[in-house]
């Protein structure tokens, strides 16, 4: 089986956001006063073949503890789609 691993990693909510207050005050110059807080992180998409749902989750797991994040400043969810392979 094929999976397609949606990745979200976004930093942590006491960690400040240098980006982000610069995206939120381009919004704000250009009319958008509604806007409240701009915060900014990454998204990645891995394929990842496995037997078992639970084992490519645990690997997902692992690779983004060990490098698609840094679990010191940025948290991460991930959503695990089974994709039709060709």
């Amino acid at each position: 089986m094929t999976y397609l691993a949606k990745i979200y990693v976004t930093l942590k909510p006491a960690v400040s956001d240098p980006a982000g207050q610069t995206v939120l005050a381009a919004l704000r110059r250009m009319g958008h006063e509604s806007a409240q807080d701009a915060r900014i992180g990454k998204y990645l998409e891995i394929r990842i073949s496995g037997d078992a749902p639970d084992s490519v989750k645990a690997a997902v797991d692992q690779m983004c503890r060990e490098l698609l994040s840094n679990p010191v400043i940025e948290d991460y969810r991930f959503d695990l789609e089974e994709i039709a392979t060709p």
